[in-house]
């Protein structure tokens, strides 16, 4: 594995079950097979390891993502691709994670789009089912908003073209921005896990 000279970081942002960890992880898979040192960090991950204490509520989940863009930064200006894949709902917020990243290596925000009826229908994790059952407060989707990128650097509909096609086009658009050097390969899943985040 080598690093990059500069590395940078990758935000996949979009509804809970809109794909974006899945999105992340095969992109990761064609870096890594490249060479390039790859972190992948979602939500999940962060929550249950290094943000343990947070919570749901607009500022609780503003000083996760700030950590969390505070992480991404310090790996990436070390030469790792950073591929970050959170819900982020929040425009503002969004803004200041890269207004972060953006003072020391390049930043792309992905938005990975499905309808909000999509999402509940894959649901992974039975998630929507308990928020729309009042189980679950400040759910993004169904009691607390999710603000659409106005401007991405690049748009991903996950409802209508597959997952893999979508991480190639991300691998396409980073080899474009000249972050990624080689030409695109196709995407093998083998080893790779699909994951409704």
């Amino acid at each position: 594995m080598r690093c990059l000279e500069r590395g940078f970081v990758v935000w996949l942002t979009g509804l809970p079950a809109s794909g974006k960890t899945t999105i992340a992880l095969l992109a990761a898979a064609q870096l890594r097979e490249a060479g390039i040192r790859t972190e992948v960090l979602d939500g999940d991950w962060v929550r249950k390891t290094i943000n343990t204490d947070a919570g749901f509520t607009r500022e609780e989940r503003r000083r996760h993502l700030i950590r969390v863009a505070w992480i991404a930064r310090l790996l990436a200006r070390n030469g790792v691709a950073v591929l970050a894949a959170f819900v982020s709902p929040y425009r503002d917020v969004r803004a200041e994670v890269r207004k972060i990243v953006e003072e020391e290596v390049p930043f792309v925000e992905v938005y990975v789009k499905v309808s909000l009826e999509e999402a509940i229908r894959r649901d992974p994790k039975g998630l929507y089912k308990k928020a729309l059952a009042g189980e679950i407060k400040n759910f993004t989707g169904i009691d607390d908003p999710y603000e659409e990128p106005e401007n991405p650097d690049l748009l991903l509909d996950n409802e209508k073209v597959p997952a893999e096609q979508n991480a190639e086009r991300l691998i396409q658009y980073l080899a474009k921005r000249g972050l990624y050097e080689g030409p695109p390969q196709p995407l093998r899943a083998a080893g790779v896990q699909r994951r409704g985040l």
